[in-house]
């Protein structure tokens, strides 16, 4: 149920604590976080998302009471939890809208399910609320990759694009709890563009997520390109992200074409992302940075991003803007989420 992380121990915690849950659709991560963001404890459990809203939220509830206990601290000794989860959603009503990671089917939907409220009711004690790459932003920027920066971009790259963005220690949430879903930014208005797992077209998403590096593998191996990777599917293997990364980093020509294609499709959002908000730096994470920091295919993902930044964006935020990986990993969720309920605790 647990995993190895560098924590601190209860007495060198800065109070007031929080909790910070990372909800997604197939594990939940949860931690005590204390004043300076570090964490007193890590705990992770599966969603089970098919079995229903309120069977997950009490697996959340639980996996709270945990990690408390895990701390060595008690319920009294935290000053709020903090809840990121996947959107749409309405922030200020603490409801899910329909969301796109999450089973909507039947008796068991999560459409319009009130995930706050009745997270606070399990746990006897307030929830702070907002869109978990909104929260994985808000950890960066906290105590990561943004830290020293006053605004910043994070995208999150996986099954689909998360974004968040914090311009002066605010997050960009909007009027209708939609802001900063920069994977879904149009790069291609023509009636044959690429469809989104949002169900509409054109979106970066479809372009740069792992579902859409799937997909235009998928299309290239049906039209006979030739590759590596055919011979790794017929032995077996499955054909994501990181099998295509393997082969580019084997030489194979086909998969660097891909790795590269799509570090062109996420230079052309971000320019898009950096005309409009102007932020100080714009960091990548997720599952799907090939590598990251820590790999030469990372690192050329990184600079064909930044080449496409340099051609197409005005020449003084092409020069002044950073892009970099993000730091923080799998645990900027739940920090970030922790971070976002030391915003509203402050503010009451």
């Amino acid at each position: 149920m647990t995993e190895k992380r560098r924590l601190i121990s209860r007495n060198d915690a800065k109070t007031p604590l929080f909790v910070g849950v990372d909800l997604g659709g197939t594990n939940i991560k949860v931690g005590v976080v204390d004043d300076l963001g570090r964490a007193l404890s890590w705990v992770s459990v599966s969603t089970e998302v098919e079995k229903g809203p309120d069977h997950s939220t009490q697996r959340m509830g639980d996996a709270v009471a945990t990690a408390i206990a895990e701390a060595g601290l008690k319920p009294a000794d935290i000053a709020r939890v903090g809840l990121g989860s996947p959107g749409p959603m309405d922030i200020q009503q603490g409801i899910l809208l329909k969301p796109v990671n999450l089973k909507n089917e039947g008796q068991n939907g999560w459409k319009g399910f009130p995930i706050r409220d009745k997270l606070a009711e399990i746990c006897g004690m307030p929830v702070a609320f907002n869109n978990d790459a909104n929260a994985a932003a808000y950890g960066e920027y906290w105590v990561g990759s943004g830290r020293e920066y006053d605004s910043m971009v994070l995208f999150t790259l996986g099954t689909g694009i998360g974004c968040g963005i914090i311009v002066d220690d605010k997050l960009i949430a909007g009027a209708h709890s939609h802001g900063a879903e920069c994977g879904h930014i149009i790069l291609d208005h023509g009636d044959d563009a690429r469809m989104c797992g949002c169900g509409k077209t054109g979106h970066l998403e479809a372009y740069a997520s792992a579902t859409a590096v799937i997909r235009y593998t998928q299309q290239l191996l049906d039209a006979g390109r030739e590759t590596s990777l055919s011979k790794r599917i017929a032995d077996g293997a499955e054909l994501t992200p990181k099998l295509v990364a393997e082969e580019a980093e084997n030489g194979d020509p086909l998969s660097l074409e891909i790795v590269m294609e799509t570090a062109k499709y996420m230079g052309v959002g971000i320019v898009t992302v950096m005309h409009t908000i102007d932020p100080e730096c714009v960091m990548l994470g997720g599952a799907m940075t090939f590598g990251g920091a820590g790999s030469d295919l990372g690192r050329r993902f990184l600079d064909r991003i930044k080449e496409e930044v340099a051609a197409r964006a005005f020449p003084a935020l092409a020069e002044k803007t950073i892009i970099d990986f993000a730091t923080l990993g799998a645990d900027a969720g739940f920090i970030g989420a922790a971070g976002i309920a030391r915003l509203e605790h402050s503010a009451r």
